[in-house]
């Protein structure tokens, strides 16, 4: 992760008085940019150099990174998320902004956008979660994906571990990790462990019974007035580029692209490319 120039953490305190965390880095329009995990949104960097583009805004999703553990557990769904960031526009005296939201976070920006698409002038998706939309990739997906790096020297322990949990019968994600990756280098491992979720009753509670209601979302986005880009790594095991062109198809406006040698996390497998396509569509 390249080192970055941000501002001191920045405060606010949501409608139900739990303390939130924001940074902000770069010049220029603001580009408020949702996290996954829910995690230390340090992971994001500077999304691989967009901050010479955008000014952005980075926050720490309750009960993460800088922000405060909640009093009520519950305000970790998903849906609830969705008010933090709309507090966090009022707070800076935004009108109207661009969205960003990467992975988990996806399904946060985009119930905001369903909620309050008035609000939104673009809406940028990298490597989306699709959970608030109701996409779902189907197992052979991943595992034709996965073939696909068969020369990888990591390729034999990841794909064990990879099949034994599409059959049930395994559960370590750790191994999996290099199939989130354009190349499983020094750099990818530090990303790895330094992104790690430290917060589990945020991760359990985000998906929590009626945080996602996909028919009302899908009927809601059909009418999203904004542009729209959803942007998937090629090599993408937790987005496939199947999924997330069908998730495009969800939006009036929306473009769809794949970024070549890319994993979950594009910002970091070619820096210039990435920015190139979010600084000419934010533009």
């Amino acid at each position: 992760m390249r080192p970055v120039e941000t501002s001191p953490a920045l405060f606010l305190t949501a409608p139900d008085r739990t303390r939130l965390a924001h940074r902000l880095t770069g010049s220029g329009a603001p580009l408020l940019c949702v996290p996954g995990g829910p995690t230390d949104s340090a992971y994001l960097g500077d999304l691989g150099g967009l901050s010479a583009h955008r000014s952005l805004v980075i926050p720490d999703l309750r009960g993460t990174g800088r922000s405060d553990v909640p009093a009520d557990p519950s305000s970790y769904r998903c849906d609830r998320l969705v008010e933090d960031i709309e507090a966090l526009r009022r707070h800076l005296g935004l009108d109207r902004f661009d969205l960003l939201g990467h992975s988990a976070g996806a399904n946060v920006a985009t119930q905001y956008a369903a909620r309050y698409p008035h609000r939104v002038t673009r809406l940028a998706l990298v490597a989306p979660g699709m959970r608030a939309v109701g996409v779902e990739v189907a197992p052979e997906v991943r595992r034709e994906l996965a073939l696909e790096r068969a020369g990888e020297p990591w390729f034999a322990e990841a794909f064990a571990a990879l099949e034994a949990i599409v059959a049930g019968e395994g559960s370590d994600w750790e191994a999996i990790a290099p199939f989130l990756y354009g190349r499983w280098d020094g750099a990818a491992r530090r990303h790895h462990a330094e992104g790690q979720p430290d917060n589990p009753e945020a991760v359990a509670r985000f998906g929590a019974d009626g945080a996602f209601t996909p028919d009302t979302t899908r009927a809601a986005l059909a009418g999203f007035p904004a542009p729209v880009l959803l942007l998937a790594g090629a090599h993408d095991l937790n987005s496939p580029p199947s999924a997330v062109a069908e998730f495009a198809g969800l939006f009036p406006r929306a473009d769809f692209t794949v970024q070549p040698g890319a994993g979950h996390y594009p910002w970091l497998d070619d820096p210039a490319r990435f920015t190139e396509t979010l600084a000419g569509f934010l533009s």
